[in-house]
Formats: structure tokens, C-alpha cells, sequence
């Protein structure tokens, strides 16, 4: 017997949550299916190794969160606590290390050790960023318009884009251009000399990416990372959830269902139902039919247009675009339960800023992109690249006292393991990243209590990443603004009347920012 809501969201991620608990604001009956047995999508605490140890399988980190939706939502007074993070902390093996410190006059000091002239730099560098996070930030929350539709509506929006705009000068539109089309690489040469500061800056431009440092477009992978709280416009601080990102999914599920939501779990949709053009409703796997009015997927949009959808029902070029659509990567995560902190060879004992930042293994720019051209070449790294975060720091739900949870973040492996895994290649990958922590931290490979490592295939396989794709598109410039995740339907909406996409491959995904999830929500109401 078929069950009627006014809406259907097919994936129970943090979109998908987000999406849910707004349209019951606004008096929608709804409910979330999620093919797991739990909802959070990539956003997750788990317990690989029993009770007394969680941790955050993949998402590790929080900043590009709206505060709209922490307001709407009211996900405080649900259990969301976030703890600041500290920045970066780069130990290197010749005993030397860099600390990019939250108080300007500190990090210059860090930064003169290698280099006065990028120490003069740094504050040029964070005015000219901040400077383009209030032209970013707003263009993140912006819905693309059609480019190039000689329609009425569509040219007035694309009038609207550039009356947005109109304020930008030509060397504004310039650096626009360059952060939109370079290299991170590039990019930090035209500021930086030091390899050790480049080397550390490098990194979130290749977070996560299919593409080295000297790949172009990874300037604005950096941007991506560096703007949060994007509807102020504002630059971005990272924190960790308390109860890991699972502690922030669980608090979008305990809103939503408070506000009337369902949420069904082990409930994997099979087929989007069409009639006559519109989304009627969808078919689970096990033959159940639930009708609604709307229907609004957050799966990757290989599974929802490919597989969900009959191709008969799409445009062919659309189609096309979807079947074009890179999705690769080469991330694996190790996540590690250990039995006490590491301790710095360059920087012996306890301080919560290095502990309780960002530790990052990775000796310099060309190191970084040495990791990427092995992965090319088809062969894990040699000297994989690490992003290290010590949660329990701040979080004593996550282990018990004097025991600690690490999540590294490293690249890269062939992309084509997402399909054609190799387990003893990936732990033997996974080694040396232990290794390269061991040469800076000695007896850190002795503190292991337990390792998890979760590559490309287990995140297509498991938790729905086709290709095991962090962002479910890969954020390069092809695949940017109007093209994301297709010319003509950046807008949430689909060829499909009554479906709506709010995954990570729309604009403003990519990362635990919601703003899919905001738009598509808009567009909705907007279409009602």
C-alpha cells in the first residue's frame, strides 16, 4: 500500500537532514529515507573497535555550517557543541616546525624562522583572502543562473549575477579570475618563497581533490576550505563537533524529528517513480511505494539520474553531462585509537595548540605533489601526504581518560581502487603514513591500540562516495558555479518536474555546509 507525504528525501546525510527539518518548518509532512541503518551520510561517529573508543569515520572537521541553519534548526538546544580548533602544526623530520598560530604577531614569528619576507607577507595574504571572502561567501549562497538561456526569467537572473557584482573593481574581478583558474601552487609562489610555509599552505587546496598542487583550479579548493560561515561572508574557524561529526548529524536528525519528520532507516530506494513528466514518488528495494508530491534526492548524482531514474525520462545531453561528471579520488582515511598523545621530537610535551590543531605531515610542496604524480603513475604514494586531527583533545566522550582517538586525512592512491580495491597495497599505504608520524613523534607506532583504514572502495561501497569523492564531483573548474552538476540545472532543480537535487555536487556543497540542502528548500517552496 502506497504512503503519501508531501515530501520524499532519498539519503539521510547531513543535507538531506537539513532539508527535512526546514520544509517541516514551513508545515510540509516529510519523510528522510536512508538505505543505511543509521542517518549522517559521511558524517558520522562510529565505534569500529567496541564501546570505549568513537570516532568520526570520514567528515572529521566542521566550519562551512551556516549559522542560519544552526539558528532555524535550533541544533543547540538538540546537543550540538562544537570545540574551536587550533591551526596548524608542521613538524619536519630535520627537528624544525611551524605553527600557524590564530594571533598574528605569533605566527609571524613562526614563519620568520624560515623566511622575513613571507613573514611580512602573511598579513598582505589575509587581507587579500578576506577581501575575496566577502565576494565568495555570498556567491556561495547564491543560486547559479542558466548561462547562455535566451529565456525572459533566465536572462534577468543572469543580469541579477552581475548586479550582484557591479561593486567589483577590475583588480577584483582579477584576482577572481586567477583564484578561479591557478594552481595553489602558482598562487603561493606569487606571495611566499619559503618550500616549509608553502608547504603547509598547499594543503587545503588538495583537500580531498584528484589533482596535485600544481594542478590548475586547486587556488580555489584553498578558498573553498578557507571561506566559512559564507552567508556573513566571513573567513572560516574550524572546530570538532562534540561527539564527533556524528554529535552534529544527530542533533539536524533530533530537530527535524522534532518538528513532525520521519526518518526511516534500512530503507533503500530502489527506483524515483515518474508519470507523465513528474515525480510521483519512489519505489523502495523491498517493493514498498511512497507517494509524494515532491520528491528531493541528496545521492550522488551518478545514483539518482543513473540508477534511480530511467534514462528515458531524462533529456540525452543531460544525461551526457551526468555520465561526464568526475567523481575521482584517491583519500583514504586512518582513523587510530591510541593510549596517549603523540610526543614531538622537535617539541616535546603537552600544548593544546599542537595537539589540538591541525598536524600536518607534509615537508613541502613539491613533497605534496610528489604523493599526487605516484597516484598518477598508478601506484599508491611513496610519501603519502597526512591532515591529523587529535579530537579527544578537547572531547572526552570520544575515549576514555588518558586514551585518544586520531583521524588522518591522506593522499593519495590510484583512483581507480574506488573499483578495483587492493587491500595489501592499502595497508601497506597506510604504513607509511604511520611511518612518516613515527619520524617526527618516536614510539608513536607503539601507542596504537587499534587502526581503522577506510579507502576509496569501502567510501563508494559503504557510504554511497562514487569514485570515493569527498564532495561528490570533484571541485575543479569544469565542474564549478553553472556546471555543477550540469549546464542548465545548477538551479536544484532537475529535467524531472517535482524532483529536486540537493547532494554535495550542487553549489555550496562539497564539505558540511548545508547550503544544498537551503537552496533546494527555497526552490521548492518557491515552485509551490
Amino acid at each position: 500500500m502506497a504512503v503519501a507525504y508531501d515530501v520524499v528525501i532519498v539519503g539521510g546525510g547531513h543535507n538531506g537532514l537539513v532539508a527535512a527539518g526546514l520544509l517541516a518548518k514551513h508545515g510540509r509532512r516529510v519523510v528522510v529515507l536512508e538505505r543505511r541503518d543509521r542517518t549522517g551520510g559521511a558524517a558520522i561517529t562510529e565505534q569500529p573497535w567496541g564501546p570505549d573508543f568513537r570516532v568520526t569515520a570520514l567528515s572529521y572537521v566542521v566550519s562551512l555550517l551556516p549559522p542560519t541553519i544552526v539558528r532555524d534548526l535550533e541544533l543547540e538546544r538538540h546537543g550540538y557543541k562544537v570545540y574551536p580548533q587550533h591551526g596548524y602544526f608542521a613538524p619536519h623530520a630535520d627537528g624544525r616546525y611551524l605553527m600557524m598560530h590564530a594571533d598574528p604577531e605569533q605566527r609571524r614569528a613562526e614563519i620568520a624562522k624560515f623566511s622575513a619576507r613571507d613573514a611580512d607577507a602573511i598579513d598582505r595574504w589575509d587581507a587579500w583572502l578576506g577581501g575575496l571572502a566577502g565576494v565568495l561567501g555570498p556567491l556561495l549562497t547564491s543560486v547559479p543562473p542558466k548561462m547562455g538561456s535566451k529565456k525572459l526569467g533566465d536572462v534577468a537572473d543572469q543580469l541579477g549575477l552581475a548586479w550582484k557584482l557591479r561593486n567589483l573593481d577590475v583588480s577584483q574581478v582579477g584576482d577572481v579570475t586567477r583564484l578561479m583558474t591557478m594552481s595553489i601552487a602558482d598562487l603561493l609562489d606569487d606571495w611566499f618563497e619559503s618550500p616549509h610555509v608553502k608547504g603547509v599552505m598547499c594543503v587545503s587546496g588538495i583537500i580531498g581533490t584528484w589533482a596535485g598542487p600544481r594542478s590548475p583550479g586547486t587556488a580555489y579548493v584553498m578558498a573553498h576550505h578557507k571561506i566559512g560561515d559564507v552567508g556573513e561572508g566571513q573567513m572560516g574557524t574550524w572546530g570538532f563537533p562534540e561527539g564527533g561529526m556524528g554529535g552534529l548529524t544527530t542533533a539536524m536528525r533530533k530537530a527535524a524529528e522534532a518538528l513532525g519528520v520521519t526518518v526511516r532507516t534500512n530503507a533503500p530506494v530502489a527506483k524515483i517513480l515518474v508519470r507523465a513528466g513528474r515525480a510521483t514518488g519512489v519505489a523502495l528495494q523491498s517493493g514498498e511505494e511512497i507517494e509524494a508530491g515532491v520528491v528531493l534526492t541528496t545521492t550522488h548524482p551518478k545514483t539518482t539520474f543513473l540508477e534511480h531514474l530511467d534514462r528515458a525520462e531524462l533529456p540525452s545531453d543531460f544525461v551526457d553531462a551526468i555520465e561526464r561528471w568526475k567523481t575521482r579520488s584517491g583519500t583514504v582515511k586512518v582513523n587510530l585509537a591510541l593510549d596517549r598523545l603523540p610526543e614531538f621530537r622537535c617539541k616535546p610535551g603537552f600544548d593544546p595548540r599542537v595537539h589540538g590543531g591541525t598536524i600536518v605531515l607534509a615537508e613541502s610542496l613539491d613533497d605534496v605533489e610528489g604523493a599526487f604524480q605516484d597516484a598518477v603513475a598508478g601506484r599508491a604514494a611513496t610519501k603519502p601526504f597526512a591532515d591529523v586531527c587529535i579530537p579527544s583533545v578537547f572531547d572526552g566522550t570520544l575515549a576514555p581518560p588518558g586514551k585518544h582517538v586520531m583521524s588522518m586525512f591522506t593522499q593519495w592512491v590510484p583512483h581507480t581502487w574506488a573499483s578495483a580495491p587492493d587491500e595489501a597495497a592499502l595497508d601497506a599505504y597506510a604504513d607509511r603514513v604511520i611511518d612518516r608520524m613515527e619520524l617526527v613523534a618516536p614510539g608513536f607506532r607503539e601507542s596504537i591500540l587499534h587502526r581503522q583504514v577506510i579507502g576509496p572502495h569501502e567510501m563508494q561501497e559503504t557510504y554511497g562516495l562514487v569514485g570515493g569523492n569527498i564532495f561528490h564531483g570533484e571541485l575543479s573548474a569544469n565542474q564549478l558555479f553553472h556546471m555543477r552538476p550540469a549546464p542548465g540545472y545548477a538551479d536544484f532543480r532537475t529535467p524531472v518536474r517535482g524532483l529536486f537535487q540537493a547532494s554535495s555536487a550542487t553549489h555550496g556543497g562539497g564539505g558540511v555546509t548545508g547550503i544544498p540542502a537551503i537552496q533546494a528548500v527555497r526552490r521548492i517552496l518557491a515552485d509551490a
